[in-house]
């Protein structure tokens, strides 16, 4: 068989697995449980409902233009499942080997860094909703405490004596130790 021959023979082969994966933008994204994106294909080709599926834990909702690996299972375009969905305009660019990023396109991100370092950045503020919030090491802080670690904060307030206290109901003066 010769090569013109054996690429007629192979054309729909080759068909049908181009028809499997797919490169797609992002045009809008619906709201609920499973998470569906409507999607434009090459060739002006538009798909909505598409599933985006989403690595367990894990979701967000991406803006339109961001970019999308969409799957089509048998190569059956009536079926499309977005497997990535990805946005390089707001992608840090600075991450190191080894580094992971979870972040957002208003620059707000949590960075696992190597040598064990935890990096949030927030530029409003950090919420953390829990009953008990339980810290092993050391708390510094650089608002009003100068630097000083929470430890030092405690033995200074709990060694701490007042100078002027007279009984009944006066008031006595201000602490011998400052913060």
């Amino acid at each position: 068989m010769d090569h013109r021959g054996l690429a007629k023979l192979l054309a729909p082969i080759k068909r049908g697995l181009q028809m499997v994966v797919a490169r797609a933008l992002v045009t809008a994204v619906g709201q609920g449980r499973a998470q569906t994106v409507q999607v434009a294909l090459l060739a002006g080709e538009a798909k909505d409902g598409v599933e985006h599926a989403e690595p367990y834990g894990f979701t967000a909702h991406p803006h339109a233009g961001a970019t999308a690996v969409v799957v089509f299972v048998g190569g059956d375009r009536s079926h499309g499942i977005a497997a990535v969905v990805s946005d390089p305009r707001y992608r840090p660019a600075d991450l190191t080997p080894g580094e992971v990023c979870v972040y957002t396109d208003q620059g707000d991100e949590i960075r696992i860094k190597r040598g064990g370092e935890l990096v949030i950045k927030a530029a409003m503020k950090v919420r953390i909703e829990t009953p008990l919030l339980e810290v092993t090491g050391e708390v510094r802080d650089r608002c009003d405490a100068g630097g000083r670690t929470m430890a030092e904060m405690r033995a200074t307030y709990d060694g701490h004596t007042h100078g002027g206290v007279q009984p009944g109901s006066g008031s006595t003066a201000a602490p011998n130790q400052g913060m």
